[in-house]
């Protein structure tokens, strides 16, 4: 563990936080910190930066209510630039964004970035401003009653395509979650909401698996 004393600060006392959501590892935002707003953020366990612009310690949340929750600060190689993983209440940009790192400059072509996030806001988009043709407007048009028979059905068949081979269970298994991100995006269920249950299961195994040990 480092000590808060062989960090390096510049010479206006400050050092640079990148700050990463804990469950996607999505770049949030860059701030700055000095000693006194990291030993803030640590203490209370949500992020407190410094404030270049008005020359004052600010709270991340503290007019907004968007907080965000440190679950860990890891300083670099060189001990001058954190990283801060969080799991926030809402936006982390001021102008209401997920993330201050919207405004793409250059993608390479070669690559094809996907993500589970950029499917399920693709597929919430499709709720909030229907495309004629879309096959996903289609399902919120129809309504919950479709999207379920749909998810039922997929079920089914993620069973029979296991059977045939991993190559199948997988294609089958793709179908599944993506008719399960429109129920999702459907009853207002974000993929942060899962993550979160999923990580309290996690909790309880562990405390499961001590018990058994004793």
């Amino acid at each position: 563990m480092v000590d808060l004393n062989e960090l390096k600060f510049d010479e206006k006392g400050l050092i640079p936080a990148v700050v990463q959501d804990y469950y996607s590892k999505k770049v949030l935002t860059v701030a700055y910190m000095n000693r006194e707003s990291l030993q803030i953020s640590i203490e209370e366990g949500k992020t407190c930066f410094f404030s270049r612009s008005r020359q004052k310690l600010w709270r991340k949340g503290e007019t907004s209510g968007n907080f965000q929750h440190i679950v860990s600060i890891t300083a670099d190689c060189d001990l001058d630039a954190l990283t801060v993983e969080v799991i926030k209440d809402g936006p982390a940009c001021h102008l209401g964004t997920d993330s201050c790192f919207e405004n793409a400059v250059w993608v390479n072509p070669e690559y094809k970035p996907f993500s589970l996030d950029a499917l399920y806001e693709l597929i919430k988009g499709r709720k909030d401003c229907p495309k004629q043709g879309s096959y996903t407007t289609y399902l919120f048009e129809k309504g919950l009653d479709k999207i379920l028979k749909k998810v039922g059905e997929e079920c089914t068949e993620v069973i029979i395509g296991a059977k045939n081979g991993k190559e199948e269970a997988v294609f089958e298994i793709a179908d599944l979650t993506y008719h399960v991100m429109v129920l999702m995006a459907q009853q207002g269920i974000t993929l942060a909401d899962v993550v979160d249950e999923l990580a309290k299961r996690h909790v309880v195994d562990v405390k499961v698996k001590q018990e058994k040990m004793k």
